[in-house]
C-alpha cells in the first residue's frame, strides 16, 4: 500500500481554506490510572493537552462576551453579532479569547477560522475524537485586536466538517472574549485593517499618519492535497507521489504595488491526522496545531508610500506552489500605530534589495531514493518617515534558509524527512537618540520516518522543534531578550487497513516547552503512553 493512500485516509481531511492549553477538565484528570498504562489504545483517552503556558491575566475585574456558540456538521459558517462589553471601558490591559470544544465518535481533523469585523483573530484545527468523546480548549491573547473590539461587529466562524454514517463527530464549540480594564503593557495598534477586494486584486488604505505598520498573514497549507505536506514534495524526475515544480521549498511573500516588501518561512504545521498516524496526536498535538501563529511582516519602511491616502495593491503569494494548484490560505490583517501629534506623515522607501531565490533540489535514485534540498532568500528594505518627533528611518533585513533530506523506498513504504528552516530577521530604527535594533532568529525542525511493514503494521517516529531567540538593543545596550524551545516527539504504531478495534495501536508522545527571559523562566514537560498522561512536570 502506498503511503499517499494512508495520508489521504487519515490526514487529508483538512478541507478548508495564542496558544492551546490543558487546564480545566483536562488538567484535572489523573496522569496515570491506578492500574498503570494500558497495553494499547482503548476507546477513550486523556483530553488533549499541551505544555505551552497559559495566558497571563491581570488582577482586575473582567468582563466577558460570548462571540460564538455553534455545532459544525457541514460547511455552513456560523454568523452572529458582537457587541462591546459593558463596564470595562474601551481600553483594556488584556483581552483573552477562549475556545471550548467537544466532539465524540469518529471524525477527521478539521481546519477553521474566526473573524470579527472581517479581522481573523483565530486560525485553528481540531483534535480527532475518541468514540467516548473528548473536550479541549484554546486560549489566546488577542489584545492587539482591541481596535476591532471597540465597536459592534459581524462575527463569522467556520470549522468545515462532514458528518455521515461513517464520520459521526459533530464539533461543538463556544468562544468567549474576556476583557480586563487598564492599559496594555505594550501599546496596542491604533487601527486593525483588512484588505479591500477590488477588480485588480486586494488593496490597502492606511491612515495618513501611520508611523508603524505590521502585516499578519495566517498562512496554512491545507486542502487535503500535497500542499498540506509541502515539505515532502519533490520535483521531476523523482518517483514520488507528491510533486512540485521545484521541490519542497516554500516562502510566503508580501508585495506592495508589485514591490517585494516582506518574506517569511512558514511553520511546518502538522494537524492531528498528520504523518499517516493519528495515534501520535490524540493527547499532545503538534506545536501550534490548535492556535496557528500568523507570520508577521514589518512594513514600516513602506509607510511613507502607504501614507499618501490612496489605496495600494497588496498581494500575498507562496513561492514553490505549482502553477494553478490550490492548497494555501493566506488571510491578511494589517496593524497600524499612528502619530498622535501629526495628521499626516510623509516619507519614502529608500532601498528594496533582494537576492535571487536560491533553490537546489537534487534527486539521487536508488534502493532508497533521496532528494537533498538547499534553498534560501534574503531581503533588505529601508524607508524613512518625517514624524512629529523627527525623522525616523527603519531598515528590515530578513534571511531565510531551508535544508532538508527526504528519503523513501519504492512504493513509499518507508518515507522519511530531516529538515531545518531558519528565519533570521533584524529591524533597525534610527531617529533621535541611539539606534534601536530587534533581532529575531526563528528555527523550525522536523525529523521523522513512517514505515509500513509487510505485516501491514504502520509505525511513525517524529520530532518537531520550534525555537526562537529575540534580543532588543538600544545604542548597543541590551534592553530585553527571550529564548523559546518547544519540542514535540512521538512514536506510534498500528495495524493499517483493518477496523478500529483491530488496530492494536500503541504510542508514546512527549512535549517540553521552555521559555526564558529576564523576568524568569517557564519549563513544562508532558509525556503520554497509549492515550494516558504519564508525566506533567514543571521545572521553574
Amino acid at each position: 500500500m502506498r503511503r499517499r493512500i494512508v495520508m489521504s485516509m487519515l490526514a487529508g481531511a483538512a478541507l478548508l481554506a495564542s496558544t492551546f492549553f490543558g487546564t480545566g477538565a483536562a488538567a484535572a484528570q489523573a496522569t496515570a490510572p491506578a492500574g498503570g498504562v494500558p497495553a494499547e489504545f482503548g476507546t477513550d483517552w486523556h483530553d488533549p493537552v499541551t505544555a505551552a503556558p497559559p495566558v497571563d491575566r491581570p488582577h482586575t475585574k473582567p468582563c466577558q462576551v460570548t462571540l460564538a456558540e455553534a455545532q459544525f456538521r457541514d460547511f455552513t459558517p456560523y454568523r452572529g453579532a458582537y457587541t462591546p462589553p459593558k463596564g470595562c471601558g474601551d481600553r483594556w490591559s488584556k483581552v483573552v479569547l477562549r475556545l471550548d470544544g467537544k466532539v465524540k465518535g469518529r471524525q477527521y481533523d478539521r481546519l477553521g477560522y474566526l473573524h470579527v469585523g472581517g479581522v481573523e483573530i483565530l486560525r485553528t484545527s481540531t483534535p480527532e475524537p475518541s468514540p467516548d468523546g473528548i473536550e479541549w480548549h484554546v486560549e489566546k491573547d488577542v489584545t492587539r485586536y482591541s481596535d476591532t473590539f471597540r465597536g459592534p461587529q459581524n462575527v463569522e466562524m467556520l470549522i468545515g466538517n462532514v458528518v455521515d454514517d461513517t464520520y459521526t463527530g459533530v464539533i461543538d464549540v463556544k468562544v468567549t472574549l474576556t476583557f480586563y480594564a487598564g492599559r496594555p503593557g505594550a501599546p496596542a495598534p491604533d487601527r486593525v485593517l483588512t484588505l479591500a477586494d477590488t477588480p485588480d486584486g486586494t488593496t490597502l488604505t492606511t491612515p495618513r499618519n501611520s508611523e508603524r505598520i505590521v502585516a499578519e498573514v495566517y498562512a496554512t497549507g491545507s486542502g487535503g492535497g500535497c500542499e498540506e505536506f509541502w515539505y515532502l514534495t519533490v520535483a521531476d524526475p523523482a518517483s514520488y507521489s507528491c510533486k512540485a515544480d521545484h521541490g519542497p521549498y516554500r516562502e510566503v511573500q508580501i508585495k506592495v504595488d508589485g514591490r517585494l516588501a516582506g518574506i517569511a518561512a512558514p511553520f511546518p504545521n502538522v494537524w492531528t491526522g498528520g504523518w499517516s498516524n493519528p495515534f501520535l496526536w490524540y493527547v499532545v498535538p503538534g506545536p501550534h496545531a490548535f492556535d496557528v501563529r500568523p507570520l508577521e511582516y514589518d512594513l514600516t519602511p513602506f509607510a511613507g508610500l502607504l501614507d499618501d491616502g490612496r489605496p495600494h495593491r497588496v498581494e500575498v503569494s507562496v513561492v514553490g506552489v505549482p502553477a494553478g494548484q490550490s492548497g494555501w490560505s493566506t488571510p491578511v490583517n494589517v496593524l497600524v500605530w499612528q502619530d498622535a501629534h501629526r495628521a499626516q506623515v510623509t516619507g519614502a522607501v529608500t532601498a528594496d534589495k533582494a537576492t535571487d531565490v536560491a533553490n537546489s533540489s537534487v534527486y539521487t535514485p536508488g534502493t532508497e531514493n533521496r532528494v537533498d534540498t538547499g534553498a534560501g532568500h534574503r531581503l533588505t528594505v529601508s524607508g524613512y518617515l518625517d514624524t512629529s518627533h523627527g525623522r525616523v528611518s527603519t531598515t528590515v533585513t530578513r534571511t531565510l534558509a531551508n535544508d532538508s533530506t527526504h528519503r523513501w523506498t519504492d512504493g513509499e513504504n518507508t518515507d522519511g524527512l530531516d529538515a531545518t528552516w531558519t528565519d533570521d530577521e533584524t529591524v533597525k530604527t534610527d531617529g533621535r537618540g541611539p539606534a534601536r535594533t530587534t533581532h529575531t532568529l526563528r528555527t523550525y525542525t522536523m525529523n521523522g520516518t513512517t514505515t509500513l511493514g509487510t505485516d501491514n503494521r504502520l509505525r511513525t517516529v517524529l520530532t518537531i522543534g520550534d525555537r526562537a531567540t529575540a534580543v532588543r538593543q538600544q545604542g548597543g545596550r541590551r534592553l530585553s531578550w527571550s529564548r523559546l524551545d518547544d519540542t514535540y516527539s512521538g512514536d506510534a504504531a498500528y495495524t493499517a487497513n483493518v477496523p478500529r478495534e483491530q488496530r492494536h495501536a500503541v504510542g508514546t508522545s512527549s512535549e517540553r516547552y521552555r521559555l526564558y527571559g529576564p523576568d524568569g523562566c517557564y519549563d513544562r514537560s508532558l509525556a503520554t503512553a497509549q492515550g494516558t498522561l504519564t508525566e506533567d512536570r514543571s521545572r521553574c
